[in-house]
């Protein structure tokens, strides 16, 4: 079977011709918006936050409709939670908004500056990148994260966020566009091209010239297929096939706490555990005791041979326990499931991750410093956790207010997005006169 993202792309030249349209628009008023004061993007972040929770009803009620939805059609529990966009979140949005309103304001701050020989003096100084696309999956809560983060940074969005949540994101927009008009700025600012279906996200990954970078958000058929068939530069969010490995040398209860917590707190995301690796020496010591906290959680273990045997030997449930494949050790779950390895060494530990891992957050687990060093030193992913959570990997979390999203590749912004990863810089050179000789 072919991997869909390898499918070329059709391009409706109606619709092109509109969303290049919508661009060049959004374009327009983000060079205003880029000319505001801090002050005055900051009010408008306030107002949208004030307005957003006065109208959690209106949204909500939208959402339920999406989730019925999605309900009657089987999406999976992991993905009805991430699509969920209750007042409680809704509230908890508005609240990432004043908090991306508090941060220091990126535009214009000093990158490093220099005075040549000559006198010329240079400020390399942060600028917008312009006009943002988003194209993401089920995720109501990145409509209104990213339309902070741009208006903040000076920038410009078209979202295009997926028919699961289009009814949800139909209404948020609509309100962020009153927001935008009430406050003196050109609703152009955050559109949707959502009414025109995948037709809107294939005219995006286009419109080179028109839109500036792109931002893929979903499972790995979504972001292949936009790194693969977009003319416009790409910044590559990743699938999450996030690793811990309790090394030798690990406090178990801390452990435990830590496995739980990364596997179920929220399944449906991509910081979530999706892969256990345990060290032979302490295999049969922690593994019972994990298994049975992972199992009445309602995980279901795929183990590897000898991680199956210490397990079922342990009198884990067998409605709970299967024997892994070769596939799931390249699977992101996004639900009640994690994969279980056994393995001989930190070195054997690290060459699987480098194997499988997606380069998103990988962690270990252990009280040795020299394994924590060579754990840290040798796993090539954006974000390593040590003693912590998976879970700790978010914009949010990270003090960012909220998050474009978490880079898995290595040129221009890796990990958690926040404001500076959606700014660009220029020279400023200024002289009294100088030429070059």
């Amino acid at each position: 079977m072919s991997d869909p993202s390898d499918r070329p792309v059709e391009l409706d030249m109606g619709v092109f011709t509109q969303v290049c349209d919508m661009a060049d628009a959004a374009r327009r008023a983000q060079r205003q918006l880029a000319l505001a004061n801090a002050a005055s993007r900051n009010a408008l972040l306030e107002a949208m936050a004030d307005t957003l929770c006065g109208s959690s009803d209106e949204i909500a009620k939208a959402n339920s409709a999406d989730l019925e939805q999605a309900i009657a059609d089987g999406m999976p529990e992991g993905k009805i939670d991430r699509l969920r966009f209750d007042q409680p979140r809704i509230v908890q949005a508005a609240q990432a908004v004043r908090d991306v309103a508090a941060l220091p304001d990126p535009l214009g701050q000093l990158v490093r500056g220099s005075t040549l020989p000559n006198g010329l003096r240079l400020n390399q100084v942060r600028v917008p990148i312009g006009v943002f696309g988003m194209i993401y999956e089920a995720r109501p809560n990145v409509t209104v994260d990213v339309a902070a983060l741009c208006l903040k940074s000076g920038n410009a969005v078209l979202l295009r966020g997926g028919h699961e949540a289009e009814n949800t994101n139909a209404a948020t927009v609509e309100v962020i566009a009153k927001v935008l008009e009430s406050q003196g700025f050109d609703s152009s600012l955050v559109a949707s091209v959502d009414r025109f279906g995948r037709m809107g996200a294939t005219a995006m990954m286009q419109a080179r010239g028109h839109v500036d970078v792109l931002v893929p958000r979903g499972g790995h058929a979504l972001i292949q297929s936009v790194v693969r068939n977009s003319k416009v530069p790409v910044i590559e969010t990743g699938a999450g096939n996030v690793h811990i490995y309790v090394d030798a040398e690990a406090d178990f209860d801390k452990a435990a706490d830590i496995v739980l917590n990364a596997k179920t707190q929220r399944v449906g995301v991509c910081n979530a555990a999706e892969k256990l690796i345990v060290h032979r020496d302490v295999a049969e010591a922690f593994l019972p005791v994990m298994a049975q906290r992972l199992a009445q959680a309602g995980v279901i273990l795929h183990a590897d041979d000898r991680s199956y045997a210490i397990i079922d030997e342990a009198g884990c449930p067998p409605s709970q326990l299967v024997h892994a494949t070769q596939d799931d050790w390249d699977t992101e779950y996004l639900s009640y499931d994690i994969g279980i390895k056994v393995v001989d060494s930190i070195n054997q530990a690290v060459s699987f991750i480098a194997e499988h891992s997606t380069k998103h957050t990988d962690c270990i687990i252990s009280e040795d410093y020299s394994a924590i060093e060579y754990f840290t030193r040798r796993v090539d992913s954006a974000v390593v956790m040590v003693n912590a959570s998976s879970r700790f990997t978010d914009g949010g979390q990270f003090g960012f207010g909220a998050e474009l999203g978490i880079s898995t590749q290595k040129l221009h912004a890796r990990g958690p997005m926040g404001l500076e990863a959606m700014t660009t810089t220029k020279w400023i050179g200024y002289g009294t006169g100088q030429v070059r000789q």
